[in-house]
């Protein structure tokens, strides 16, 4: 029955993961790849993932450029970045799409530090959902006699033990992703 508590581990570290991933879409200084997760063109009338339609590469520091692998399909992919919330403007150069990111104010790296935490919220919520559920099936199994007092309890304090863990991993993710946001 151990596995249970196992079981629960493999899925609180997959919701770090899943904060990990989500905060790649969050803006620093420096450009970043991720930073075009999110978006999607229109290819050929089916809305498709950029990095499925483009090369993404980080020439400079604060400079991305997005080489369609269809280079009739450059407008379209120009258009999306254009239209997406990352507030930049491309530059298109034949085939290649420049994409300077610019300067992040003070307040904006505030409000990019606010978005962050949020995020480590949602993976918060998640572990404890877990934790929550596991506890509950736990207990049923006290109660319909398949472990005993004692062996609940050690699953408990193990589940316990796990989800502080992974909690306090998501803290220092956050942690340093703030520090990333804030250096300027």
């Amino acid at each position: 029955m151990a596995t249970i508590v196992d079981q629960a581990k493999e899925q609180m570290n997959k919701s770090v993961e899943n904060t990990k991933e989500n905060f790649t879409g969050i803006r620093t200084g420096r450009a970043n790849p991720a930073l075009l997760n999110g978006i999607t063109v229109d290819y050929y009338g089916a809305p498709t993932p950029l990095k499925a339609v483009a090369s993404i590469g980080v020439p400079e520091p604060r400079t991305l450029s997005i080489t369609p692998f269809d280079a009739s399909q450059a407008g379209k992919v120009e258009k999306a970045i254009r239209d997406s919330d990352l507030g930049v403007s491309p530059n298109r150069d034949g085939n290649v799409i420049r994409v300077t990111m610019p300067e992040l104010t003070e307040e904006r790296r505030k409000e990019y530090v606010k978005l962050a935490k949020t995020k480590a919220e949602e993976g918060k919520v998640a572990v404890r959902n877990i934790r929550r559920k596991t506890k509950e099936s736990i207990d049923k199994s006290v109660k319909d006699g398949e472990l005993g007092e004692d062996e609940g309890d050690r699953l408990l304090k193990d589940l316990d033990k796990v989800t502080k863990q992974v909690v306090d991993s998501i803290d220092t993710l956050l942690e340093g992703k703030q520090k990333e946001i804030m250096e300027v």
